[in-house]
């Protein structure tokens, strides 16, 4: 399982980072060893002091597929989940203005909390789909998949332009405003509309 994530698909998100909107799908990746599965605590990394929450849908891919055309994408995956891309952000934003990769800031160990997935058959409609998060039972973060600036069918597109996609890779799809740091002790509730998906302690 590889794990995909793209970057600045919403635009509050944009702007709350002061960042420029993208012209095509800003695609980064994660390690398996960035999973988190069942609800396991995150643990605080020693070598930051700004750990930032960002919820997002992931999708789940089915089959095989390489230079997939847009329109061909929906038969691409079959599943959906919540997780949580934790970003580094001091380390982000050092490495940014070195104009460095910041892999270490994305991706290390239990920087993506990942829910169980739910079938696409039980979902009514993926392109009106609504998630959220809350910090100490405060809502942080609200999203809807229909103000995405790609859409799933788009990023998969592209995504397999340059990687070949293989069943059980995952994608994180982007995350809306509303990121902010966490501190141990803090507890994590995130939902897909209206059910709980996750929720997990920082320790």
């Amino acid at each position: 399982m590889r794990i995909f994530a793209v970057g600045r698909n919403y635009q509050d998100h944009i702007s709350e980072l002061k960042n420029q909107k993208p012209s095509a799908p800003v695609v980064f990746t994660k390690p398996d060893t960035a999973i988190l599965r069942n609800n396991a605590p995150f643990y605080y990394p020693s070598f930051s002091k700004d750990i930032h929450h960002e919820v997002e849908l992931v999708i789940r891919i089915s089959k095989e597929g390489k230079s997939i055309e847009e329109k061909f994408a929906s038969k691409y995956y079959d599943a959906v989940a919540i997780g949580i891309d934790f970003t580094a952000r001091d380390l982000q934003d050092e490495l940014k203005k070195q104009g460095l990769p910041w892999d270490i800031a994305k991706g290390f160990n239990g920087s993506a909390p990942l829910s169980e997935f739910i079938p696409l058959d039980e979902i009514k409609d993926i392109h009106h789909l609504s998630f959220s998060l809350k910090l100490n039972n405060n809502t942080v973060q609200q999203g809807s998949t229909q103000d995405m600036i790609f859409g799933i069918d788009g990023i998969i597109s592209y995504i397999s332009t340059f990687f070949t996609l293989r069943k059980g890779d995952v994608i994180f799809t982007g995350t809306p405003s509303g990121v902010g740091p966490v501190k141990i002790g803090d507890r994590l509730i995130a939902y897909l509309e209206d059910k709980e998906m996750l929720n997990f302690e920082i320790k």
